[in-house]
């Protein structure tokens, strides 16, 4: 899948910058990176998660993702050169503020998908929720004009 190899979130990270039209696709990228980390958060990425995940990102960017793509995009050695945080902080400039709210609370779903949120997922939220610099009101999914 050419999501699955990251190639915008890593061209900004490396400086570049991205016009309105690929918003989107960075966008895809930053929600696979992010879920796909975090079904590893704990250190134990269960098959629930995996799938919740895909269920997640299909809801999202309306595209299919295999397990494969997931595990794959969730192996450490692709943040050798930097933590998940400091490509989030990178990139955050160049989304939007519904996309980032939207990777806060896709990333919440896959925590609640199996029974016990544990101490290391919630400290990964949190370091993603300050990387994105989303608002408690953005976490929580409250959007003025919503009903």
């Amino acid at each position: 899948m050419a999501i699955a190899d990251l190639k915008n979130v890593l061209n900004i990270f490396g400086g570049a910058d991205v016009s309105e039209d690929h918003q989107n696709e960075l966008f895809k990228e930053v929600l696979l990176m992010t879920l796909a980390r975090a079904a590893d958060a704990d250190i134990n990425i269960q098959t629930v998660e995996v799938d919740r995940i895909r269920a997640i990102l299909k809801k999202h960017t309306g595209e299919e993702f295999t397990s494969a793509d997931i595990r794959v995009a969730a192996r450490a050695e692709l943040y050798a050169e930097s933590t998940l945080r400091k490509y989030l902080g990178s990139v955050r400039k160049k989304m939007t503020e519904a996309h980032c709210a939207e990777t806060i609370q896709a990333l919440a779903d896959v925590f609640r998908s199996d029974s016990n949120v544990s101490v290391l997922e919630i400290d990964f939220f949190n370091g993603v929720a300050n990387a994105l610099q989303v608002t408690p009101a953005q976490i929580a999914g409250l959007v003025a004009g919503d009903v």
